[in-house]
C-alpha cells in the first residue's frame, strides 16, 4: 500500500471498521478477515486491535466476551447506538468528501479545472 494510501485510510478506518460491526458483531481477527476480503489486504491486526480499543473507551461498541475453542474467550464487538450515530455521521461526512472530490476530479478531467 502506498504512502497516500496509508494516510487516507487512517482518517477513515474508524468508520470503515464501525461499518463492518453495523452488519454484525464480530472479534478483532473477524474484522480483520472482513477488511482484506474488501480489499485491504495491508492492514496488520494490531491496528484493528488498538482501534478497537479505542472505539471501546469512547463507548460506540458493545463487548461481550464469548468463549473460544482455541485459547481465552474471545472480545466480540458490535456496534451500539453511540456507535450507530458515529456512523451515521460518517457516512455524512464521507458523502460530502466524496461528492466535492469526485466534482474536482471532474473538473480536472475535462480540463476545466482552475489549479
Amino acid at each position: 500500500m502506498g504512502k497516500q494510501m496509508t494516510e487516507m485510510l487512517k482518517g477513515t478506518l474508524e468508520g470503515i471498521v464501525l461499518a463492518i460491526l453495523a452488519g454484525q458483531p464480530a472479534y478483532g481477527y473477524e474484522i480483520t478477515a472482513r477488511l482484506r476480503e474488501q480489499g485491504f489486504t495491508d492492514i496488520a491486526e494490531g491496528t484493528i486491535y488498538a482501534l478497537l480499543v479505542r472505539i471501546e473507551q469512547r463507548g460506540l461498541v458493545d463487548v461481550e466476551k464469548v468463549p473460544s475453542e482455541k485459547g481465552p474467550p474471545r472480545k466480540v464487538y458490535s456496534l451500539n447506538a453511540r456507535g450507530r450515530g458515529e456512523l451515521d455521521e460518517f457516512w455524512k461526512t464521507w458523502s460530502f468528501l466524496a461528492e466535492r472530490i469526485e466534482h474536482l476530479h471532474g473538473d480536472n478531467d475535462t480540463g476545466t479545472g482552475t489549479n
